[in-house]
């Protein structure tokens, strides 16, 4: 999910025009040579709320809701029919898949929970590679009992050695070869910054590794909160080529002793969605996916504020 330098892991031999361009533009804007080429193209998604059973119906109401990326539409268990029915419409719609959720556990200090999300992951990323999405995305877990709650012992080396062998496992098991398998921050778990995403990219190994992009999930400091458009440019410029899945939502310090953030309404809080977009956009065809609002209306007012940010910035979604 992280790298250790800001180059693609794909290594050129030779740059094109273009591409030289692209680099010295990213390193004018402060963000180093993450992107091997400039576009101002980025695709936004979201929940589609409905039970759609008929792909190209579900492909329409992707496209009615201004979106080229959507959640996966089917879940674990479904037949390879359906499944491959659902990739055919998101290809002919132009639409990405960009994540299947893993929501679980899997260094729960629970023996059979931890089992049982283990075989989440693995059945998760089995779908992600059978439907083609961009990534299967999971927390590391928490030490207790919940999936994503602080733990004394979530920050512990012995922990971080628990995640590096699970998510080895996860990845052995499945054998991706077109999906990856992607870990998201959390303020009080591993990866809580851009260096421990670095060091589990390192200890983990593997070219299935991937990283889902959440700034407000390694906001866990008044600096950090004040200085997020510094962080954001860090995220790209470090693990920009691990970046498969970027999610959006938006955070606030709450005005009270001691300290407490909330996850509020996107465009309500503090996130720098300009510097955001504008990272983002340097990436090829990543996903940028609306998330934690409550209702459909909630999504779209969301989505008209992003648009408009973008634009603002030289940044069209499509």
């Amino acid at each position: 999910m992280r790298k250790t330098t800001t180059i693609s892991r794909r290594q050129f031999t030779k740059l094109s025009l273009t591409g030289s361009a692209a680099m010295l533009a990213g390193s004018a804007m402060g963000l180093g040579a993450f992107a091997p080429g400039i576009s101002n193209l980025t695709r936004l998604g979201g929940p589609v709320w409905g039970d759609f059973k008929d792909p190209n119906e579900w492909a329409k109401a992707v496209k009615a809701k201004g979106y080229s990326a959507a959640l996966c539409p089917v879940s674990v268990g479904a037949d390879e029919q359906t499944i491959k029915s659902f990739a055919k419409a998101a290809k002919e719609a132009n639409i990405i898949i960009a994540e299947v959720g893993a929501w679980s556990n899997p260094i729960s200090s629970d023996e059979e929970a931890r089992k049982n999300a283990i075989k989440k992951c693995k059945d998760s990323l089995a779908l992600a590679e059978l439907i083609g999405a961009s990534c299967c995305v999971n927390v590391t877990g928490s030490r207790g009992n919940s999936i994503v709650g602080p733990h004394p012992d979530n920050l512990k080396k012995e922990t971080f050695d628990m995640i590096v062998q699970v998510t080895r496992e996860i990845i052995d098991e499945i054998k991706p070869t077109r999906t990856f398998f992607a870990l998201e921050s959390l303020p009080w778990s591993y990866p809580d910054s851009v260096e421990s995403y670095l060091d589990l990219i390192k200890a983990i190994d593997r070219k299935a590794l991937a990283v889902n992009l959440d700034p407000v999930n390694m906001i866990n400091s008044p600096s950090k909160y004040y200085n997020n458009s510094a962080l954001i440019k860090e995220c790209f410029e470090k693990l920009g080529p691990y970046i498969k899945n970027c999610h959006a939502k938006d955070i606030k310090l709450r005005d009270a002793y001691t300290i407490h953030f909330d996850d509020v309404t996107l465009g309500t809080g503090i996130i720098d969605f300009k510097t955001y977009l504008t990272c983002l956009s340097k990436l090829k065809d990543i996903p940028l996916m609306m998330e934690h609002m409550n209702t459909s209306e909630e999504y779209d007012k969301a989505a008209i504020t992003l648009k408009s940010i973008g634009k603002e910035s030289g940044v069209q979604f499509y």
